[in-house]
């Protein structure tokens, strides 16, 4: 999937300054995986063999653990799709419907529960 679908999509994005995190779940953290994003994210890896090592176990740490999930979850069930073309367009349509603004707004929220937590820790 990465190689076939993930990267070739972001060939067609400015990626200079996108920084990609993950979990350690086995497959993210094989040696190829981590080269292949080492490779195409260099320091702007938050993983468990990155640069930036992303703490074991943080369920909700990350914007998409708080926040995207739920949201889209929430959203895409609304209608209640009983085939997997109507899921598909209602994840696709949920997905686009974000608006920058709102993401704005998730990550100032991010930024400061990282705060609270660093200063927890």
């Amino acid at each position: 999937m990465i190689t076939n679908f993930f990267i070739p999509e972001l060939n067609n994005h400015d990626v200079e300054e996108l920084w990609f995190q993950q979990d350690g779940a086995t497959c993210h953290t094989a040696r190829a995986t981590i080269d292949l994003l080492k490779d195409t994210f260099g320091d702007r890896l938050i993983s468990r063999f990155g640069l930036v090592n992303w703490p074991p176990r943080s369920c909700d740490l990350t914007p998409l653990d708080y926040f995207l999930w739920g949201y889209v979850k929430s959203l895409v069930y609304a209608d209640k799709p009983q085939t997997l073309d109507h899921l598909e367009d209602n994840i696709r349509r949920v997905i686009a419907d974000i608006r920058p603004h709102m993401l704005e707004k998730v990550i100032e929220n991010w930024t400061t529960s990282e705060s609270a937590v660093a200063v927890i820790c």
